[in-house]
């Protein structure tokens, strides 16, 4: 799927969301929900640090407060939309939950170029496509997009 000027406006609040961690005490991370009509529903940020939870990835975190939220067949037709890729636990999560499609700016390898060894972000080498392509359903990936942005709310935080 192509993506169009509301993907891009979504990924872009998903980074604001991003930011907004980093600000809050937490890695920067963000996660959007958007609708079927397109219309943002849900967000969440990252808060392993502040909430001293290790799943508290934002696109975990967004994937509880969704699945409580929606039912099943409205995930479906839900994107989700992340600042960076989503890593094999966020994406058995969304796997899981039932969502249709997630879009991500910043790529897993890129955050790891990043990142290095720095053991805040022992990031795995397991592009979530792969992990999706595991799975019985398909779930419509579209990613990395280049958003200087997402990278710019990295910039300084993992060295």
């Amino acid at each position: 799927m192509a993506l169009n000027e509301i993907d891009t406006d979504h990924l872009r609040s998903a980074v604001g969301v991003a930011r907004h961690a980093r600000i809050n005490g937490n890695h920067p991370f963000g996660a959007v929900l958007a609708d079927a009509t397109g219309a943002e529903v849900l967000a969440a940020e990252n808060s392993v640090v502040t909430g001293r939870d290790a799943t508290g990835h934002a696109e975990t975190n967004l994937v509880r407060q969704a699945s409580v939220r929606f039912a099943p067949e409205e995930l479906a037709e839900c994107t989700l939309y992340t600042s960076t890729e989503p890593c094999a636990m966020c994406s058995g999560a969304i796997y899981w939950s039932g969502i249709g499609r997630v879009v991500f700016a910043m790529s897993e390898a890129e955050l790891r170029s990043m990142t290095e060894a720095n053991p805040e972000n022992p990031t795995l080498a397991l592009p979530c496509r792969e992990v999706f392509a595991r799975g019985q359903r398909e779930i419509v990936v579209d990613g990395p997009v280049d958003l200087p942005e997402a990278r710019a709310a990295h910039v300084g935080f993992w060295n």
